[in-house]
């Protein structure tokens, strides 16, 4: 793979040159050229910070360039917004969901084209049609149109934003961090569909922090770093250690760190007999002191609903024992409280996980007041003494206890969900795709993390969509079936088609190889969890 090499670029359809733009005088892209043929699945790389949501939201009509201009079909194309440029043929799939939480998911995908009676009202049974048809036609399974879109997982939101921008079957098609919030057999389902879509003659712009997604589904990569095009190359031309090189600038030493102790023979937490509604069936579990304990299981195999249990969000019968002694965990409070304390890093981190308007140092002790609290008043200078080491000790972003949550990187939000939790005492983390949605560099950044926490003696359920990080992070991994723990893999022990096949509820490992990587059968149809 050499640094420079660009693709021809005479036959792209959109096409962006000498992109600049900038937010107070900091250049978050410069001179940036990108483009995108019909047929072609066309990756975007980079990390976070790198230029690529940029790039979108000018392609989209959300921000105008400082500086260059885009090209659609040879015609000078600059949206007034998101909806113009749906119009034009470009549809765009955002990172934040651009969905009405209050609204149905019909009326969400239609918004501003319902169809109407010959009376000019709204047709609500036209409605319900259309996007009955819409989900037969993209095999989505399981979404009812007329459900609230706050009633959804954030799994099904995002099918939602997909199939909204698929309805006015655009030319151009881009998909920003759209398999993030996605499990293994949906992402399955979006990759065979992306393919397909541009086999049909559209053009995919395809963005993903995970490697291995971009590698199997593109036919071209672009690479942006600190908001300038490093290169593209077409896809048999790269490699990852290549791609990881022109994203970072420079060699990333090690993604997965290595082992720093193994854990050790105390029981931090054990789980007999665990029930919670009709997802959570019966959990038999142990974590041990310093133990990295990752959990897979398809979408809806009850993976969620144990962390939520564990926490006191959702109601579960059972034995939980944490440090030895046997707790009653009907709250958040309790778990906190439950000597050693329980933590969750939740799935919807921007909405559950943080304040985003709030300072670092207003996040990080929210959960601690009453620790800090002096006659009802939180003095600043202690509250910042409080937080301090934490912020020092994960790196979190400038260091500064001032900055405002929202304007960190996803990465930097994530240590700070786990941050806040490190100062209430708890020494059990429960991490639920603490990745998603981050950088390669920052991913080893949060594993090193991880590691020397374990280290020093934390314990972590760590469950990750990521196939890779649950064979190379964990010490154990416990797989999950019908709400039931049905098979653990200790460390080197199960390949990702191991992992698979547990997963679908099969022993045999060659069951599972067509589903984690290489040839796969097309997915035509997914059944979406609904349910948050």
């Amino acid at each position: 793979m050499t640094l420079g090499a660009t693709a021809d670029r005479n036959d792209e359809i959109l096409v962006a040159r000498g992109v600049s733009k900038a937010f107070a005088g900091v250049h978050a892209l410069e001179n940036v050229d990108f483009g995108v043929r019909a047929g072609e699945v066309h990756a975007l790389l980079g990390e976070n910070g790198a230029g690529k949501s940029t790039l979108v939201k000018v392609i989209a009509g959300v921000l105008r360039p400082d500086s260059g201009a885009v090209f659609f079909r040879d015609e000078p194309f600059a949206p007034r917004d998101p909806d113009a440029s749906s119009r034009a043929g470009v549809g765009v799939v955002f990172q934040e969901l651009p969905l009405v939480p209050d609204l149905t998911v019909m009326e969400n995908i239609f918004f501003n084209r319902e169809p109407l009676t010959r009376l000019g009202t709204v047709s609500r049974r036209g409605l319900r049609v259309a996007s009955e048809q819409l989900f037969d036609r993209l095999g989505l399974k399981g979404i009812r149109p007329d459900q609230l879109v706050r009633d959804l997982s954030v799994a099904a939101r995002q099918f939602v934003a997909i199939a909204k921008v698929l309805a006015d079957d655009p030319a151009i098609v881009v998909l920003d961090e759209a398999t993030s919030a996605l499990g293994p057999s949906e992402v399955s389902w979006l990759l065979e569909r992306a393919r397909q879509l541009a086999d049909e003659g559209k053009g995919i712009v395809f963005i993903s922090h995970r490697l291995a997604e971009v590698q199997e589904v593109s036919d071209r990569i672009t690479v942006l770093r600190n908001g300038t095009s490093v290169g593209t190359w077409p896809l048999a031309e790269t490699t990852s250690d290549g791609l990881v090189s022109a994203m970072l600038g420079r060699k990333l030493e090690q993604l997965y760190p290595p082992r720093k102790a193994e854990p050790g023979p105390t029981v931090s937490v054990s789980v007999r007999g665990l029930v919670s509604g009709s997802r959570l069936r019966g959990v038999d579990l142990d974590l041990h002191e310093g133990e990295i304990l990752g959990i897979c299981g398809l979408e809806g195999q009850g993976q969620l609903e144990l962390f939520l249990a564990l926490y006191g969000i959702a109601r579960s019968h059972g034995t939980i024992t944490v440090g030895g002694v046997v707790r009653h965990i009907h709250s958040p409070r309790d778990a906190i409280r439950a000597g050693i304390g329980l933590a969750l890093v939740p799935e919807d981190r921007k909405n559950e996980g943080i304040l985003p308007s709030l300072s670092v140092r207003e996040n990080l002790s929210l959960p601690s007041l009453g620790r800090l609290d002096h006659f009802g008043l939180i003095r600043r200078e202690a509250e910042q003494e409080f937080v301090s080491p934490v912020i020092r000790d994960l790196q979190i972003g400038r260091q500064d206890p001032e900055q405002v949550v929202g304007g960190l990187s996803g990465g930097n939000q994530q240590k700070v969900v786990v941050g806040k939790f490190l100062l209430t005492g708890a020494k059990v983390l429960l991490l639920y795709d603490l990745t998603r949605g981050v950088d390669v560099g920052t991913k080893a950044e949060i594993f090193r993390m991880i590691e020397e926490l374990a280290a020093d003696g934390y314990s972590f359920l760590f469950y990750s969509s990521d196939l890779a990080e649950l064979v190379n992070v964990p010490h154990r991994v416990a797989v999950m079936f019908d709400g039931r723990v049905v098979r653990q893999f200790a460390k080197g022990e199960g390949t990702q088609e191991e992992l698979v096949a547990a997963m679908v509820g099969g022993t045999d490992s060659a069951s599972g190889a067509a589903s984690a990587g290489g040839t796969r059968p097309l997915v035509s149809e997914v059944d979406v969890e609904v349910a948050p």
